[in-house]
């Protein structure tokens, strides 16, 4: 339901003015990184090092996560969905830069981490599904449902939203992160996924309605960039209204990562079957067109950053999240 990057596309060209509020993190740099000015000072900063080191670690505990046991068939389409090529893991990277933010460790932050991938894997088995969107494809390769079928698909979903909260529980370390931070990222997941968060904006995706639009996107997607962030805060200890800056930031970024998908594919295919017509007529894009998406990527962009803003005293560490906002828009790599 979010963050379905599409690998190599082209640049976007935004005609109104850039902030001056910017962008990339701390920890990597390498000679090809840009150096990015913050409110005070300039940063060199190698995102695509530090998304890649993240994605290799993330994947090796999802493996750990996920082994194949009776009955195989659920584990097999279970691994076939989270394990997958292709994935970029933005929601669980978002979750430890978020950690790292308020000076967590980021072995605090894995366990919740690789549960909002399976949640996120989860909730795209079910969103693939002939009844809800019905695509046969995912990240250029057969969905879950094309290759197991639907009824092992939908089990597969059901499989690995519980398993997220038991992987959180028996694997986060108790001695860092007290129960009650535990217990509200618990919720915060329940929420999240639940009537009144993803599956509330899968059933105006169905539906439709007047004026929709927006609300489907942000609970679609945005809600997932939300839990992603408030989760990694809400580990490291983050005081209510950092919570909530951070709960406003991962939701414009969430939203932000889908106009730009819908912008990309429109101009990459332009109007062909009825079938992805429909689709972006569900979308800023089909909706409004080209340029007034452009214009709400713009805002999104610019009202994440002002989210950031509010980060000051945390200096550099905030870096990470500023380039997740400008990568959302640029591009500028693949993973």
């Amino acid at each position: 339901m979010v963050f379905s990057l599409i690998p190599s596309s082209p640049h976007l060209c935004f005609r109104s003015k850039p902030t001056t509020s910017l962008i990339l993190p701390i920890r990597c740099s390498s000679s090809s990184s840009p150096s990015i000015s913050t409110r005070s000072t300039s940063v060199h900063f190698d995102l695509k090092t530090y998304w890649t080191i993240l994605i290799a670690e993330i994947n090796q505990k999802l493996d750990e996560a996920i082994p194949i046991q009776y009955p195989e068939r659920i584990y097999e389409a279970m691994r076939y969905s989270v394990l997958g090529e292709g994935a970029k893991r933005a929601p669980p990277i978002m979750c430890v830069a978020a950690c790292e933010l308020f000076g967590g460790n980021r072995l605090v932050a894995f366990p919740t981490a690789c549960a909002l991938e399976m949640v996120h894997a989860a909730s795209l088995i079910h969103d693939d599904l002939p009844c809800m969107d019905d695509d046969p494809s995912r990240r250029g390769k057969p969905s879950n449902h094309t290759i197991y079928g639907v009824d092992m698909a939908i089990l597969a979903g059901d499989a690995l939203f519980p398993l997220g909260f038991q992987h959180i529980v028996s694997h986060t370390p108790m001695d860092l992160v007290p129960e009650s931070r535990i217990l509200r990222v618990i919720a915060e997941i329940a929420r999240a996924v639940g009537s009144t968060g993803m599956a509330a904006g899968q059933f105006l995706d169905l539906e439709g309605g007047p004026n929709s639009v927006e609300f489907v996107q942000e609970k679609k997607f945005g809600e997932m960039g939300e839990l992603s962030a408030v989760c990694g805060g809400l580990l490291a200890g983050a005081e209510d209204d950092e919570v909530e800056r951070l709960r406003r930031y991962g939701r414009a970024v969430g939203v932000l990562y889908q106009v730009v998908d819908d912008i990309l594919e429109e101009k990459s295919k332009g109007k062909n079957e009825n079938g992805e017509r429909k689709k972006r007529d569900k979308s800023y894009v089909g909706l409004y067109g080209i340029e007034k998406a452009m214009e709400v990527a713009e805002e999104l962009r610019t009202k994440a950053k002002k989210e950031l803003d509010g980060f000051d005293k945390y200096s550099e560490a905030a870096i990470p999240l500023y380039s997740f906002v400008d990568y959302a828009v640029d591009r500028g790599f693949s993973v």
